[in-house]
């Protein structure tokens, strides 16, 4: 980590909403927080316009759809619960999502457990093409860009993403 004396305090340095210039201000080690900020964001928003096209032609919220990831993506059945706090959003707003996603055949619920109080979620099988053909550009664009780094830049890249996520996943917004 820099010093304090080697950190960039200049006003757009230091203010990582500052102009969306889309240019990056440098691509080694001296890059700096608006550099990070402006791609980070550049990225976000190419991925929230496929999953809004996905949401749409599926009769989906975009809501939906970041509830279709955290349960795909999540190693052990998600609870309402714990998709409630995965994605900030009070129990009738995931009972809703949830039913849309039922009733759009993306996934099922089920008791499972020896307390029937316990509702898991699943993704259904089916529905998993449903979602690959349309992000697959989204994976081909991946693949195109991992395809020009070696393997420790892709190891790197990738405990970047994951150690940002980690502390992002640490951030609680505020509840209204």
């Amino acid at each position: 980590m820099a010093s304090t004396d080697e950190r960039d305090t200049s006003p757009s340095a230091s203010d990582p909403a500052g102009p969306d210039t889309g240019a990056p201000d440098g691509a080694g080690p001296g890059a700096s927080l608006q550099a990070f900020a402006v791609q980070l964001r550049r990225m976000n928003g190419e991925i929230n316009r496929l999953v809004h096209g996905f949401a749409a032609r599926q009769g989906l919220h975009a809501t939906d759809v970041q509830a279709l990831a955290a349960i795909l993506d999540s190693a052990t059945p998600l609870t309402p619960g714990l998709l409630r706090e995965h994605l900030g959003l009070t129990s009738g707003a995931v009972t809703a999502c949830l039913d849309r996603l039922e009733g759009a055949g993306h996934i099922r619920r089920s008791r499972e457990s020896a307390d029937r109080r316990v509702v898991h979620v699943h993704y259904e099988p089916s529905a998993r093409s449903t979602a690959r053909s349309h992000f697959l550009p989204l994976a081909e664009a991946t693949e195109n860009t991992r395809s020009r780094f070696d393997d420790e830049e892709l190891a790197l890249v990738l405990r970047f993403l994951t150690d940002l996520n980690g502390e992002l996943g640490a951030v609680r917004a505020p509840r209204r």
